[in-house]
């Protein structure tokens, strides 16, 4: 087996994704959901380009969208924080965050690959499949 193959650790990601009005499945990327079980690691980074939502509905409440993307991070954390599914594995806790929704926060299909540091890989998603380009 190629040597690049069988370096670094298996991972898998979402992509965490905002849509206004789901009738139209348009939608803006507001953040990534990494999954590293063999570094233990299980994180969610947001980031909410307001004007691009608006642009998708001028009407949206950013504030509601803010407070229900909140519990993302806070259930890849674990915990009392994460409330009952923050309780669960962190596989568990992958598996339903990234679990299909016909809600206005939604994921994308799960990807994966292999990785050396799944902190860098969180950061190069967030600058490619989040950011705005520059």
């Amino acid at each position: 087996m190629p040597a690049r193959l069988t370096n670094g650790s298996s991972y898998d990601y979402a992509i965490v994704r905002v849509v206004p009005r789901v009738e139209r499945e348009e939608f803006v990327n507001v953040g990534v959901i990494v999954s590293c079980p063999q570094k233990q690691f299980l994180e969610a980074r947001i980031e909410v380009d307001e004007s691009r939502l608006k642009a998708l509905d001028a009407g949206i409440d950013i504030d509601a969208i803010r407070a229900h993307l909140a519990s993302i991070p806070a259930i890849c954390a674990g915990g009392d924080q994460g409330g009952t599914i923050g309780k669960l594995s962190r596989r568990e806790r992958f598996d339903w965050l990234v679990a299909p929704r016909s809600t206005m926060i939604q994921t994308s299909k799960v990807h994966t690959g292999r990785c050396t540091d799944p902190h860098t890989l969180l950061e190069h998603l967030l600058n490619t499949m989040v950011r705005p380009p520059r």
